[in-house]
This record gives C-alpha cells, sequence and structure tokens, in this order.
C-alpha cells in the first residue's frame, strides 16, 4: 500500500522499413480486389486440371477392363 505503483510507459514504436506510398498502393488494391482475384483464377485452373486428368484415368480403366 504504501510502495508506489509504476505508471504505464508510451510506447512509440517507428517501423525501420515503412514507406507510405507504398502503404496508400496496397490500400488501393485491397479496396479494388485486385490480390484476392488473382487466388481464386489460379485455384480454378488447377481445379480443372485435376478434373480432366481424373476423367481420363477413369475413362481408360473403364475402357480397358471392358
Amino acid at each position: 500500500m504504501f510502495i508506489k505503483k509504476p505508471q504505464h510507459r508510451k510506447f512509440e514504436y517507428i517501423p525501420r522499413f515503412y514507406v507510405p506510398e507504398h502503404d496508400k498502393d496496397e490500400r488501393r488494391k485491397r479496396k479494388l480486389g485486385f490480390r484476392n482475384h488473382s487466388k481464386f483464377k489460379k485455384r480454378g485452373v488447377s481445379s480443372i486440371i485435376v478434373w480432366l486428368i481424373g476423367i481420363i484415368i477413369i475413362l481408360w480403366f473403364i475402357i480397358k477392363y471392358n
């Protein structure tokens, strides 16, 4: 009770490699959705190729064993 409590210290962090111009560009890209679109596009192409390979293998087994 008679001991002085420590006060909160103010914390100031200055990033070493922060470039405000890049930050504005990133916000615009996120707002317009450029990054999200590229992720979905890459996944769609690979899934189509996997489906085609799977169908070809199934057809090959059906033709071979009939």
